[in-house]
């Protein structure tokens, strides 16, 4: 290390350059002169040792002169090569311009006017230096050069130069020391020597300061620039130089999130370089280029290959060379090169910057040793110390400022790679072949996007370590061996054995991670079903049995957490410990070795910021290299996608057809994939323009395919395919999109009301208007959730014919829909007479009734056409085709009937739209807020699976309904479900006292207690060391280092000791607060009454189990580690400088104030910004798995760009979100590290101040600590961010553990008895009912008597209120007012499980749970295998499971999705069968079922449950016509009641709906 003499001493012969050179003058010297010259050769510090220190005339003269011209034409050559490629459009000439350029001239007229003096003064034969004509020489040429500038850069459209401002702040800089001693001269001597010069000097610095004002103001932004029509563009663009470099532009956003919450229209928009469209367009080029390389090196290779072939020469080296390029055919086009090649260039700025930082930082050690070497010079004079504290700062604010530059760069670029990513593979997505998409899921795809993208942003972030860490350690090594020698080996080793450590603990930490993540998917998965299926555990009273299964996931899951506590706490430890015990060991070592070896202060101190140094880039590498290898697999796994096989767009010819046809094949043979088989072989179709071709055949026979086929969709192995014109399809599995009814059936075409209203009237979409909330403005949800099955095809239908294609490609829209509608359709779309007649029409259908209307059948078997023909040829033919319409054929009569009664239409078919909750429908006060409510229900309800069943054959009922449904209430309302709030303003207080009290409040106390002790330690351990540094030496020697050696050992280990307890409890006291919390919340849910489950989405309760309670299990607890450490950090170096200098304590009150004020700017702007750009990432990747789904529709409508175009909006929307909160992070930590850097600053000059009664181990320590304090600043304030964000969490968690529950589950003193009920009779008593507070009753004083054994059918029209009275059975409703006794017992005073348990309901839809199918029959184990197989017999399951290998233990899937819908149906009989209660509730299933299963159940049901009373809700009213009476509700009144030949008989409603059905 320089000692403070020798670094004086070298610096000041450099400034002394004597002027021998360049003697003043050609007189001779006198004697005196000559003394004086000697004495300063002799003593070159008189300059330095002075109170008035001043500059050699010759130095002033030369060197410092020409810095600033030396600066300027070194970096002419870069900017000039910059401003070429600069292109805005040209200033307009202002008057700041016109100013600057005047100066500018003044400047090169005063400079040469020196220069034409200096000839003046030869001519007098008064001989000046050279040095007078040579720098007035160089100053002039710079200035005119600098002139220049100035307007081209005006031409160029820069606003402001930071090259200028460099330069012109370089130049008063230079020129303030000669001014001071030319003043300083001239009071000295009394009389002015060289007057003109003089005058010339103080002309020139009066110039240069104007001009650097005038350099900060920015001119006018450029003419001609590409028109921005930007509403809020990005001020960026148009900030100064001054202002780019501070971020100040970002302060008015600041501002405004200060005085309320930001919202969307606030943003800035994307700089233009930073949009979707221009990024993915280079990269999609530079990609390109990568296929074009890769292609022609294959094509090389296969010359080579095939020349070889043919020449047969000897068979030598040529063969090798084959091989070798057959190996190499393989490789895939390099995505990374693309991606360098992309966004390299700009990256590298940033890491230029990195690499000034790297170096800067290594500055203040060096001039802390200085500052010690000064406090020990009691002789040394002040003016030193103020300088180094100067030095210190101003090496502090450069460091800042290019520090957040590069941050700024990196950051840009990993938000450009994201762009970038995530456009490549949606394009990507939309050509890919189908075979290429079965190999990844859409999961996966989408995780392409969110997980591997984002892995890219994050690398990019700190890419730059990987040379930067090893440059800082090699530093820091090599500062240390100067000032402590070979010692620091030892500590280099404690270092080395550390990276092991941490390596460990971070694979191990990533075990734990993923079977944690396992974990809690099983539990996310198990809620999700819990939830969907919920009001089935009710009505069985399962509850319990899946509340256990949660907590036992929930236990595994906290138990790996657990783990990873004990980890996270090692590792904070290592983290806290390793400068520590590195400093310890090279102490130790370094004062063991030599007794010579003196530890003073200003090798402690110097070394251990040195250390500090050392510590983040040891950290930070392994983390990096393990990012590295992370995300070089995602880069493998988007390679590997974008390089997947695209669908071959001319495999489907559309520009030359035969004449006559619109579709042609010949010869085709299709299969999905180039390695399958093929699906379709010999196909051989022309289909005449206009006519209506039908394709039948049995499943599984390639009639989707075909069509496929049609659209280009499959692999084309042989033949040829051509369709005319413009196409539309119509495929199996509806494709909605979220956007409004209205956009899915306008699809981006030009809206046309006429045309529109037209299509909605032919595809029956005319009724399901006047139930949507919003008409056709209603919000569809996420795949058509809030829309029935039925009402998704009519959509999709409806799409198609708005179209207005060509060729019409319909696959199977009918299977979805009701009969009735189903011939609505066709008779007003599909058929000859339909709005498409005239078209050309392909329909895949499994409708017979059709057949005869079609032109043209095409049988398909096995993927080959077997006939075809018109109907009437085929029947004569008697093939397959006759033989399969002769078993299937209904009778001609009823179909006579069904038509006739279609015409009709005088009522509604019975019981049309079923679904719990349609009674709303009829008797509630018709506002918006109620269908709002009401849609919200069925959408709910139709998420469950259950299908409300189509409105469509409610024509006339619904126009008469409308009537009363005035249309002025169809106002476009709101959004489906309540949008749901995000939350806004400051967190309050009481979240963080819950979450405390969730910790539980003792632990927290000892929490920040042990904080407190650990700094407590860390402070006592630094406080020895500066006290042993200023332990007297004695004989060169000091005393006692055993002693010194083994306190400071004890109190740091004592520090690491806390550390580690402290983040261990703090860990646990997070686990128990993650376990109480969410028992609480699941405890809730489970009691929470059915209604709640209506009218809130699934996925915000979902979202509370896995977004919140994550949060709450790993978000939380780090970030109150981190923010404890941080501010204890902070307050400790405050106590350390103000009990060293007293001083500083009336700094800091200023201070704390702008830290104050910036952090809550900060933090109310970061936070709204963060929740912004979560909300708008999810549309991204919602979007995207919808392109997936839907490619084959956007791909055969031709829609591919206007969806690139929207997924690129979509992304630019969130990276405006996104860009602003990173900007947020660099305004925050300049301001935040200057009033780090003001600490240090102040901490120095207190230090100068108090020189005389301080000791330099004080100063080195509060110096040391100052240094420290700038990163704990920042980081505070971003974890006081953070914490306020994700507290959020537990007020999430808290509002959904605390809404309203049900009745309790079992009341002790209230049980009834076992056996209860014996006879099995019901009695409703004047009992009234309605869904929630605030509603219409559904059931009104409904008074009836049902004896045991009886068998009730109960009937009524939509909106009777029959399904009510079955959930009042079970208390899903509770009585307004009235009750229900069975046997006499009235329910509502017996605990609901006791009650739930005791009756016995087969649902209308059939739920499963995934889990074995024993646990789906019996949850609690209650029955013996037995029992189980005689029930599975009974309900003619028996074959089925013993088919099966698992036969009970088979695994059901989600949803019982492996099962067919008949056979879960028959499930739930069993499960009623194996209770086998004395009441048995039925909701006949209509759609669900084919006739046969039906037919099985109610055989069973007649058998098995022959003396229980029956409750069944019929639709199909000849299932209730031998039953003992039939119920007939009305508008929730009891309007007939008895046997089914009275009520015949009696000609009521029940006759005329039996009328209706063809039984009366």
């Amino acid at each position: 290390m320089v000692s403070l003499e020798q670094g004086t001493g070298l610096l000041m012969s450099l400034l002394k350059c004597e002027c021998c050179y360049f003697p003043p003058s050609c007189r001779k010297p006198s004697h005196r002169e000559e003394k004086k010259k000697k004495r300063e050769r002799v003593e070159p510090n008189i300059s330095v040792h002075t109170n008035n220190p001043d500059l050699t005339p010759c130095f002033q003269n030369t060197i410092l002169a020409w810095i600033p011209s030396i600066y300027l034409w070194a970096v002419l050559p870069f900017y000039l090569l910059y401003l070429k490629h600069y292109k805005r459009g040209y200033i307009v000439l202002s008057m700041l311009s016109r100013f600057k350029t005047i100066l500018g001239v003044l400047l090169w007229c005063v400079c040469w006017a020196d220069l034409f003096f200096s000839f003046h003064e030869l001519l007098q034969s008064r001989a000046p230096s050279p040095v007078y004509f040579v720098t007035p020489l160089i100053v002039g040429i710079t200035m005119v050069l600098a002139t220049v500038l100035i307007q081209y850069e005006r031409l160029r459209g820069v606003q402001s130069s930071g090259v200028l401002i460099i330069f012109w702040f370089l130049s008063v800089l230079c020129a303030v020391g000669p001014f001071r001693s030319k003043i300083m001269a001239a009071t000295a001597q009394g009389q002015i020597k060289d007057r003109f010069r003089l005058t010339t000097f103080y002309s020139y610095f009066a110039l240069i300061l104007i001009e650097l004002i005038l350099s900060c103001f920015k001119e006018n932004p450029p003419f001609f620039s590409p028109v921005n029509s930007d509403p809020n563009p990005c001020p960026e663009l148009n900030s100064g130089f001054l202002s780019k470099m501070t971020f100040w532009w970002f302060t008015s956003m600041a501002i405004l999130g200060y005085k309320r919450p930001l919202e969307d229209k606030d943003l800035w928009s994307l700089n233009k370089e930073d949009t979707s469209s221009i990024i993915v367009q280079q990269l999609h080029k530079e990609w390109d280029k990568q296929k074009d390389e890769r292609k022609q090196k294959e094509e090389v290779a296969y010359v080579k290959t095939s020349n070889h072939m043919l020449n047969h020469v000897d068979d030598g080296p040529e063969e090798a060379e084959v091989l070798i390029q057959d190996k190499r055919q393989h490789k895939e086009p390099s995505f990374l090169k693309a991606l360098l090649r992309t966004f390299g260039s700009y990256f590298l700025i940033g890491s230029f910057y990195k690499l000034l930082q790297d170096l800067l930082s290594f500055v203040n050690p060096q001039l802390l040793s200085i500052l010690i070497g000064f406090i020990k010079d009691k002789d040394a004079p002040s003016w030193w110390g103020f300088l180094i504290a100067a030095l210190m700062f101003f090496s502090a604010v450069l460091q800042t400022i290019i520090l957040h530059q590069h941050f700024q760069y990196c950051f840009v670029t990993g938000m450009r790679l994201r762009t970038g990513i995530i456009g490549m593979i949606y394009r990507k997505s939309l050509v890919i072949t189908n075979s290429a998409k079965r190999s990844s899921t859409v999961g996966e795809i989408v995780n392409l996007m969110s997980v591997d993208a984002q892995r890219f942003m994050d690398l990019v972030t700190f890419l730059n370590m990987l040379w930067s860490a090893p440059l800082q350690i090699c530093l820091a090594l090599y500062f240390l061996w100067q000032t402590l020698g070979p010692s620091v080996l030892a500590g280099v080793a404690v270092m080395i054995l550390l990276i092991p450590l941490n390596a460990a603990i971070a694979i191990k930490t990533r075990a734990f991670q993923v079977e944690q993540m396992r974990y809690k998917d099983s539990r996310i998965k198990l809620m999700n079903e819990i939830l969907s299926g919920i009001k089935v555990l009710k009505l069985y009273a399962w509850e319990p049995s899946f509340q256990e299964k949660v907590l036992e996931i929930r236990k595994n899951e906290l138990r790996v957490l657990k783990r990873a506590a004990y980890l996270n706490s090692l590792s904070t430890f290592a983290w806290v410990s390793a400068p520590f015990l590195v400093a310890l060991t090279t102490f130790a070592v370094y004062v063991s070795v030599d007794e010579n070896n003196i530890l003073d202060a200003e090798k402690a101190f110097v070394s251990l910021s040195l250390f500090n140094i050392l510590r983040f880039p040891l950290n930070m590498l392994p983390q990096v290299i393990s990012n590295l290898a992370q995300t070089s697999v995602s880069l493998k796994r988007i390679q590997q996608f974008l390089s997947h096989d695209e669908l071959d767009p001319n495999c489907v010819e559309t520009k030359v057809v035969t004449p006559g046809y619109a579709i042609t094949v010949t010869n085709g043979t299709f299969s999905w994939a180039k390695e399958l088989k093929p699906s379709l072989k010999d196909i051989n179709l022309l289909v005449p323009s206009g006519s209506l071709v039908a394709v039948v055949g049995h499943v599984g026979c390639g009639k989707s395919s075909l069509v496929s086929a049609l659209l280009g969709e499959m692999e084309k192995l042989e033949g040829q395919v051509a369709v005319k014109g413009s196409v539309a399809y119509v495929p199996q599995q509806a494709w909605i999109q979220n956007a409004t009814l209205k956009d899915n059936i306008l699809f981006g075409q030009q809206h046309n009301e006429q045309k529109y209203q037209n299509v909605l009237e032919a595809c029956a979409l005319k009724t399901d208007l006047e139930v949507l909330p919003g008409g056709d403005h209603t919000e569809i949800g996420e795949k058509g959730i809030n829309l029935s099955g039925g009402q998704r095809q009519r959509v999709s239908l409806a799409r198609a014919v708005f179209s207005d294609a060509d060729v019409y490609l319909l696959d199977d829209p009918l299977s979805a829909v009701d009969s009735h509608v189903a011939k609505h359709i066709f008779d007003n779309v599909i058929g000859p007479e339909g709005a498409l007649k005239g078209k050309t029409r392909m329909l895949v259908t499994h409708g017979i009734t059709f057949l005869p209307q079609v032109d043209h059948i095409v049988v398909l078997v096995d993927g080959k056409i077997s006939e075809m023909g018109s109907y009437q040829e085929l029947l004569k033919q008697n093939g397959a085709f006759a033989e399969f319409l002769r078993n299937y054929a209904p009778d001609e009569d009823i179909e006579e009937d069904e038509l006739t009664m279609l015409e009709d239409e005088e009522v509604l078919l019975a019981e049309d739209t079923l679904s719990n909750h349609t009674d709303l429908a009829d008797n509630e006060p018709v506002t918006n807020e109620v269908r709002k409510q009401f849609l919200r229900q069925i959408s709910v309800i139709s998420s469950e699976g259950e299908c409300p069943k189509k409105m469509s054959t409610r024509k006339r009922v619904c126009e008469k309904k409308s009537a009363e449904l005035s249309p002025p209430q169809k106002i476009l309302t709101d959004k489906l479900i309540q949008a749901e709030t995000s939350e806004t303003g400051t967190v309050k207080l009481t979240v963080f006292w819950q979450y405390m009290k969730a910790v539980g409040l003792v632990t927290s106390l000892v929490i920040c207690f042990l904080y407190g002790c650990q700094n407590a330690a860390a402070i006592g351990a630094n406080v020895w060391l500066s006290d042993w540094t200023n332990e007297p030496v004695i004989n060169g020697t000091q005393h006692n280092t055993s002693m010194r050696v083994g306190v400071y050992a004890a109190l740091g280990l004592l520090q690491g000791l806390l550390v580690l307890i402290s983040s261990f409890t703090l860990a646990m006291g997070g686990i128990n607060a993650a376990r109480t919390l969410h028992a609480a919340l699941l405890e809730n849910k489970f009691h929470t009454p059915q209604s709640f489950f209506d009218t809130t989405p699934t996925g915000r309760i979902i979202n509370r189990f896995s977004k919140d309670i994550y949060v709450i299990d790993e978000v939380i607890p780090p970030t109150i580690l981190m923010f404890l450490g941080t501010f204890f950090t902070s307050m400790s170096t405050m106590i350390v400088i103000i009990s060293s200098t007293p001083l500083f304590a009336v700094v800091i009150i200023p201070l704390a104030i702008v830290y104050f004020f910036v952090q809550r700017f900060y933090v109310a702007t970061s936070r709204q910004l963060k929740r912004l750009e979560s909300v708008s990432r999810s549309p991204i990747y919602s979007h995207f798995s919808e392109t997936i789904t839907g490619a084959s529709v956007i791909r055969a409508y031709g829609r591919e760009n206007s969806f690139v175009h929207l997924s690129d909006l979509k992304v630019d929307e969130n990276q405006k979100c996104y860009f602003p909160s990173i900007v947020s992070n660099r305004w925050l930590g300049i301001r935040i590290e200057l009033i780090g850097n003001c600490v240090v600053l102040f901490a120095a000059l207190f230090a100068v101040l108090g020189k005389n009664s301080l000791n330099a181990g004080l100063v080195g320590l509060s110096v040391s600590y100052a240094l420290q304090v700038t990163m704990s600043l920042n980081w505070m304030v971003r974890m006081t961010s953070d914490l306020e964000s994700n507290i959020v969490a537990v007020e999430r968690v808290k509002e959904y553990s605390e809404t309203e529950t049900e009745a309790p589950w079992i009341i002790e003193n209230k049980r009834p008895p076992e056996d209860w009920p014996t006879q099995g009779e019901v009695e409703f008593v004047d009992y009234s009912v309605r869904y929630r507070k605030g509603l219409d009753l559904v059931l009104k004083g409904l008074s009836l008597r049902v004896k045991g054994g009886e068998k009730i059918g109960i009937v009524g029209r939509t909106g009777a209120g029959k399904s009510s009275m079955t959930l009042c059975l079970f208390r899903i409703l509770e009585a307004a007012k009235g009750e229900i006794k069975i046997d006499g017992v009235r329910i509502s005073e017996i605990g609901l499980h006791n009650l739930r348990s005791k009756i016995t309901i087969i649902p209308q839809d059939p739920v499963l749970f995934s889990g074995t199918l024993r646990m789906n029959l019996d949850p609690f184990n209650k029955y013996s295998e037995d029992e189980i197989w005689k029930a599975l017999e009974l309900s003619h399951l028996k074959k089925f499971v013993s088919s099966q290998s698992a036969t009970l233990e088979y695994e059901c899937s989600e949803g019982g999705e492996n099962l067919s819908v008949g056979q879960r149906q028959l499930v739930c009989l069993a499960r009623a069968l194996l209770r086998k209660t004395r009441i048995l509730v039925l909701d006949e299933a209509t759609a669900a079922i084919d006739l046969e299963t039906d037919d099985l159940i109610q055989m069973t049901i007649r058998t098995q449950f022959e003396d229980c009373t029956v409750l069944t809700i019929a639709h199909r009213l000849n299932t209730i016509m031998d039953y003992t009476r039939v119920l007939v509700l009305d508008k929730g009144t009891v309007a007939e009641f008895d046997t089914p030949s009275s009520l015949i008989e009696s000609r009521g409603v029940f006759y005329s709906m039996a009328k209706d059905a063809g039984l009366a």
